[in-house]
């Protein structure tokens, strides 16, 4: 990447801690969501790492579409299950503190499920799931977010990307975990193209016509105006089996929104029928398996790891080098970054400067002579 500089973990954490704060989130939350978005790009998910954190959360508080405080009501519980209200707080908050609770049923009693309606962004949803993993728990967990897919045969923006992940530990240094959107790419991903100045893929965007755009900018204003959406896992039609990506986004609508009698599709714009912002209202769901309550964490582990080695032992294609689990590019980004920091583009160091200088933090940052 070109203009990048690197910013230390710890300062970069702080300074989302702070400038969270500094917009009215109760400090203890404020670590939670920066530990969130500081994961993602430990991860190499630069999509969902700092480069939302001004755009996706500094910016909503301003435009009062997000909340900084989280008032989590419990709708109900059961001993294997918990759904929650997050009247528009912060998704993060409300996705860690629910974690927490069903981490602690799963472990009792060997399974747990939960949902949340009236959310917000609750970043990676591999965050959620490798809490449950780092406890020796299988996790699940899905969200849906503003309408970006066009189903099968469509041209209008109907679901979110609808991420759904699931993370198993193995007895390697990481848990397999595959996280991936239920689009062909995800929205985070084209913001984060638009950032770098570059285009978005041919195929991935649907226009009204039928046709393609790639104009990363372009693309981000067509989905809000509702005339562009994103294809399908598989893509355009029956051909390449677009269908399928349709079909999983539909699930991941209905179980974050039906579990916990929450909203769902056009009620997720953001943006009212008069065309004024709105809160999001977006719902997510959770679920957790104890292998102990099978046969056995230790055994559950082994065999994992094992299907792991093999799939990476297995004949590569000509030319190519190796070949890779669900989680292990992330696993060798965070041995790439850890001693290096964030990567940052001008684009995002300009919006940390600006953050600073309008909440009047105490920072000067490590590229600025």
């Amino acid at each position: 990447m070109e203009n990048t500089v690197y910013m230390g973990w710890e300062e970069i954490t702080n300074f989302m801690v702070d400038a969270f704060v500094a917009y009215g989130v109760p400090r203890e939350e404020a670590e939670i969501c920066a530990d969130v978005l500081v994961e993602a790009d430990k991860r190499g998910i630069n999509s969902h790492g700092c480069n939302r954190f001004k755009p996706i959360y500094l910016d909503r508080f301003e435009r009062g579409t997000l909340l900084p405080t989280t008032e989590i009501e419990v709708l109900k519980e059961t001993p294997t299950t918990l759904v929650y209200d997050a009247h528009d707080g912060m998704g993060m908050v409300a996705s860690y503190r629910m974690m927490e609770k069903l981490i602690e049923k799963c472990k009792k009693y060997g399974m747990a499920g939960g949902a949340i309606r009236n959310s917000t962004h609750y970043g990676i949803a591999g965050y959620w799931t490798t809490m449950a993993s780092k406890n020796g728990l299988i996790g699940v967990s899905g969200t849906n977010a503003r309408p970006s897919i066009a189903p099968t045969f469509g041209v209008e923006n109907m679901m979110g990307t609808n991420p759904l992940c699931f993370a198993l530990p193995t007895d390697e240094e990481f848990p397999f975990c595959i996280d991936c959107a239920t689009s062909v790419v995800q929205r985070g991903k084209i913001e984060y193209y638009a950032r770098q100045g570059m285009d978005t893929p041919a195929g991935m965007v649907v226009t009204e016509d039928g046709g393609t755009m790639t104009d990363s900018d372009a693309i981000l204003q067509a989905l809000v105006d509702g005339k562009a959406a994103l294809a399908p896992l598989g893509g355009v039609g029956d051909e390449m089996a677009g269908y399928k990506g349709y079909g999983y986004a539909a699930v991941i609508e209905i179980l974050s929104a039906a579990l916990a009698g929450g909203q769902y599709m056009k009620a997720l714009t953001g943006v009212s029928p008069e065309g004024k912002p709105q809160m999001y209202h977006l719902g997510h769901f959770f679920w957790l398996v104890d292998p102990e309550a099978f046969m056995g964490l230790d055994t559950f582990k082994k065999v994992a790891g094992d299907i792991c080695r093999e799939l990476r032992a297995s004949k590569k294609a000509p030319g190519q080098e190796r070949i890779y689990t669900a989680g292990e590019k992330e696993y060798l980004a965070w041995l790439d970054r850890k001693d290096k920091g964030v990567p940052l583009n001008a684009s995002q160091m300009a919006d940390l400067m600006e953050v600073r200088d309008k909440k009047n933090l105490n920072y000067k940052f490590s590229w600025e002579k």
